[in-house]
């Protein structure tokens, strides 16, 4: 594994050691990267010969050099549709906890106990809440979780079971991290919030080794990814320029396609109207609670990387969610998270736009197990059946 040579300001730059827990930017509040020294794993050779571990451990020689907590997470299947070979379903559901929140988590709290840290806090969309449980549990830190009081039931459940201390809230995810905010130092509790700690990126980077290893080690022609938060996206573009430095992959790289809400699409509205930054989301609503983010604290790398890439966002509605859950389960088998919906039905429009052809090779997150939606999903069924029967 190699070391961390040090942190890197996303925004302005500014350079800090990793040798004490850091959060954003003194500078500018920036986001911060992880930067190595990556000189010991560059060339095919080394990425030929990655340790034979069918989790995203496997990617050792791009990770902190540490004792992971681990429980699992990565290598998750790449499955081609069965009704389009050039599209593959990337299935995050088959992570420990369901979801795509297990990589990140797994290395954030990798590094609070590297650390020392005792009790870690963080304000969730549902998803995250649960991870940060498991993982803290297998760690043996506190975990405090701040949610709104409609996420999904599996979610409350999940921390519960870990031993978590949970906090539902009315209101949104972003009431959740003013609290967590004001009472962090009082409660001397580390904030693992999105982007405002370095280390989920790096967790959510093994997305994008991984999608190209089982590729053959080849860029797709895009990707498209449900973005709330961002970090998966972000995470992946890291992923994409580190491969590239160590000549691990060539060519052109994917086209990021990211995925809103149409109840919830701040970053949409802000690449429509040619915005660097997104604004506040008012009366945000949509049953993918994991797109129902009002103001993603990295919007402006979020924007930056769809541009670089010739990528677009795009938002879509429950109903279209829902029309997408019902075509993938009937015809693939498989069982669509809200968010996971709103990227394949995204793909479906992109299409008939013309912005892609069918022959283009893409890669589609679905970024959780429907399992852990049931009664939301019950909501939807229920929505549907009362508007056909009154049609």
């Amino acid at each position: 594994m190699p070391k961390i040579d040090h942190l890197e300001c996303s925004r302005c730059h500014h350079r800090e050691d990793a040798l004490t827990p850091k959060t954003l930017c003194p500078v500018c509040a920036g986001t911060f990267y992880v930067r190595y020294d990556l000189t010991d794993a560059k060339g095919t050779a080394v990425r030929d010969r990655l340790p034979d571990v069918h989790s995203m451990w496997r990617y050792q020689p791009v990770l902190p050099s540490v004792e992971p907590v681990t429980l699992g997470e990565g290598w998750t299947p790449m499955l081609p549709s069965r009704r389009n070979p050039n599209v593959f379903l990337k299935e995050e559901g088959a992570n420990p906890t369901g979801t795509f929140k297990a990589r990140g988590l797994s290395l954030a709290v990798t590094m609070a106990k590297h650390y020392g840290l005792k009790k870690l806090a963080v304000p969730s969309a549902g998803n995250a809440g649960g991870a940060l449980a498991a993982y803290a549990a297998a760690a043996g830190i506190e975990a405090h979780i701040f949610m709104p009081q409609d996420v999904p039931l599996a979610n409350q459940v999940e921390c519960i079971a870990y031993g978590a201390h949970m906090t539902l809230i009315d209101g949104l995810i972003s009431d959740c991290a003013k609290i967590v905010a004001e009472r962090k130092e009082r409660e001397g509790w580390f904030d693992v919030s999105t982007l405002k700690e370095p280390f989920r990126v790096e967790g959510k980077k093994t997305m994008g080794y991984e999608l190209v290893e089982q590729l053959g080690w080849e860029y797709p022609d895009a990707v498209f990814y449900p973005t709330g938060g961002g970090v998966g996206l972000i995470g992946m573009w890291k992923a994409f320029l580190e491969m590239e430095e160590l000549g691990w992959v060539s060519g052109k790289r994917p086209r990021m396609i990211a995925i809103q809400a149409a109840g919830c699409e701040p970053v949409t509205k802000a690449f429509r109207e040619d915005e660097v930054t997104s604004q506040m989301f008012q009366n945000a609503h949509t049953l993918a609670s994991g797109l129902r983010v009002p103001k993603p604290y990295g919007d402006y790398i979020i924007l930056d990387v769809v541009r670089e890439s010739g990528g677009t966002v795009l938002s879509q509605t429950d109903s279209q969610m829902f029309t997408s859950i019902q075509d993938w389960g009937a015809h693939e088998g498989i069982l669509l998270s809200p968010e996971g919906a709103a990227a394949t039905a995204a793909y479906d429009r992109l299409i008939e736009n013309g912005f892609l052809k069918s022959s283009d090779r893409v890669v589609i997150f679905n970024t959780g197990s429907g399992n852990k939606y049931t009664d939301v999903l019950s909501t939807m069924q229920r929505a549907h059946r009362a508007t056909a029967e009154y049609a």
